[in-house]
């Protein structure tokens, strides 16, 4: 028999998953076991949950006593150092199965009375800002439990940066992390990825395409919500390619109240059925603007770029369009002048190489940015596959990011430069025609003038006396 029949032994192995429940326990074990293993893995999670630096213990199905009733969590955390003890209980779901309100209430409780810091959810729920929680919680039990939430995606992202890009120190940990991360990438594991628009996608999309959607409508909220959690989404897949932090563009307001966010995504809606967002992405000039327009079945991806700050503007497009020499033709580019409104000038890109003057609508005019759009065919089915709208979304902001954002760098002036001392004349060749005794900055350096001197007064000669008239010589002499 071929060796390339054989199955290679692992670790943690995806055979033998028989039902939710099995499913559950294994992926529960699987890290928790891996979050001890592995130190750097665990601190990444639970640093920034207010864990101490120190040794990561954990535990699967702890049984306790509630009141009357028995309660086990899926697992139990506890990270140690000193004297300082953190412990977090754990609640975990995998596939389609969501986290239930009644259940984690009695969790908060339990952590109360027990004394514990936090509860840690784990599903494939993806909250539409970082930060809040996909279950719906009474305020008042969170008084003294502090409640987190990880997505798998999240889980499977901090584990590919942690061992491709920041780096395990133990070889054997890094091999260990490693199964991890095949157990989580495989279909049988549950931990699936951003799969399904919901069940209000399809009377939505109708309801904009009849033109009949209305902000009072359930479903533009909940649509809201899961576009948000798409980006989300799309953030942490591309964070995972890079090997860097992708986070949801959000502003202070939206983080803080976000049921304005939510507003405004309705308002969008409602008014033009369209869907938007952006990501930020380390070190790139700019915002990743996402626009999904349901009406005409498009998405558009741009970035807004600062134009330079000096030359003619032809000079300035010219720049822009040397940094997109790999980009696509279809890509569109706007500049936009300074002190104006309404739109600017906006082209392709294939006619902006032939011509640069199609994006100056006035020579006199400064420059001030452009904008680089692409736009992409919009899938409508709520699902994943060939003409879906989550795998087209996915795909446009990877696409646009590769071709054209990853080769985007902002200007930077240079420096004023010095002129040599080379430059100065030779005094000796300075012609006299030149010869200025004011002083100036070109000047070579000088002696310094010494201290005054005070000098006695001497009378003043006057003129000299006319020399005496010399005789005439006598006749004959």
């Amino acid at each position: 028999m071929s060796e390339e029949s054989w199955h290679s032994a692992r670790l943690i192995p995806t055979s033998g998953i028989n039902g939710a429940e099995e499913q559950e326990r294994r992926a529960t074990s699987a890290l928790l076991a891996v979050l001890a293993a592995v130190r750097e893995f665990g601190r990444v999670l639970t640093q920034p949950l207010g864990a101490p630096a120190g040794a990561v213990r954990t535990f699967i199905e702890v049984p306790f006593a509630l009141g009357d009733r028995k309660v086990i969590p899926d697992g139990l955390i506890r990270v140690s150092r000193g004297q300082r003890s953190w412990t977090a209980l754990v609640e975990v779901k995998t596939g389609t199965n969501e986290l239930q309100t009644e259940q984690l209430e009695n969790y908060l409780d339990l952590a109360r009375e027990q004394g514990f810091d936090a509860l840690i959810t784990i599903s494939n729920q993806i909250p539409a800002m970082p930060g809040q929680h996909p279950a719906r919680i009474d305020k008042r039990k969170l008084r003294k439990v502090a409640l987190h939430h990880w997505s798998w995606t999240h889980v499977l992202c901090e584990a590919v940066l942690q061992k491709e890009h920041r780096g395990v120190a133990d070889p054997d940990q890094a091999w260990i992390l490693g199964e991890l991360i095949r157990y989580l990438e495989h279909p049988r594991s549950g931990a699936m990825a951003f799969e399904d628009m919901g069940p209000a996608w399809v009377p939505l999309r109708e309801a904009v395409s009849a033109g009949t959607l209305r902000a009072t409508d359930t479903t533009a909220a909940e649509i809201a919500l899961r576009f948000d959690a798409l980006l989300r989404f799309a953030g942490l897949q591309l964070g995972r390619r890079l090997g860097a932090e992708v986070v949801p563009a959000l502003s202070r307001r939206e983080l803080a109240d976000p049921q304005l966010r939510v507003q405004s995504q309705v308002a969008q809606l409602v008014g033009g059925g369209t869907l938007s967002g952006g990501i930020r992405i380390p070190d790139t000039v700019g915002t990743l603007s996402v626009t999904a327009d349901l009406r005409a079945s498009q998405v558009c991806c741009l970035v807004d770029v600062d134009a330079p700050r000096e030359g003619r503007p032809t000079t300035r497009v010219n720049w822009l369009v040397r940094q997109l020499k790999d980009a696509p033709e279809q890509v569109r580019v706007e500049s936009a002048v300074l002190h104006a409104r309404g739109a600017g000038a906006a082209e392709l890109l294939r006619a902006v190489r032939l011509d640069p003057a199609v994006l100056i609508d006035d020579p006199k005019k400064e420059i001030r940015s452009f904008r680089v759009a692409q736009t992409f065919p919009l899938g409508g089915k709520r699902g994943t596959g060939r003409g879906a709208f989550i795998d087209s979304v996915l795909e446009a902001v990877n696409r646009f990011y590769e071709d054209v954002l990853q080769n985007l760098k902002p200007w930077a002036a240079q420096p004023p430069r010095l002129r040599p001392d080379s430059a100065f004349i030779p005094p000796e060749e300075v012609p006299v025609a030149l010869v200025s005794t004011a002083p100036s900055s070109q000047d070579g350096a000088e002696e310094p003038p010494g201290p005054a001197v005070l000098r006695t007064a001497t009378p003043d000669p006057g003129p000299p006396a006319p020399a005496a008239a010399t005789p005439p010589s006598a006749p004959g002499s």
